[in-house]
């Protein structure tokens, strides 16, 4: 799909499937001019806003590229949530996070490019 427009219909299928479980659970608490404020803002700083920004960098950079760049992005979401959370991982699950890391490096910067080779001129 040309632009965010993909991102924008995936909020807001996103929103219409999610949006009556919560009003089940919650009640018409959830539908208050507050709660909704409070939805959009997270919807747009935990969602919209980070895969529109995917999308633009993968149409910016090599694909290998935007493949190591996202392989890291669990092992920021984990330091995210030990500094603002005080959330704690085991050695093993940082050493985990670093093996996917280096995988996706190794394969993304020593594996061969696909090169189109022209066709020859008859």
């Amino acid at each position: 799909m040309p632009g965010t427009t993909g991102v924008v219909a995936g909020m807001i299928v996103a929103a219409l499937v999610t949006l009556p479980c919560g009003v089940i659970q919650a009640g018409p608490a959830l539908l208050t001019p507050h709660a909704l404020l409070l939805g959009l803002g997270v919807a747009v700083l935990s969602s919209a806003l980070p895969y529109t920004l995917e999308m633009r960098a993968l149409r910016a950079i090599p694909a290998r590229i935007f493949g190591v760049m996202m392989s890291i992005e669990p092992a920021l979401a984990a330091l995210s949530g030990l500094l603002f959370l005080g959330e704690r991982l085991t050695a093993v699950q940082w050493a985990a996070m670093a093996c996917v890391i280096a995988a996706s490096a190794g394969i993304n910067l020593t594996g061969k490019a696909a090169h189109s080779e022209p066709d020859p001129v008859n």
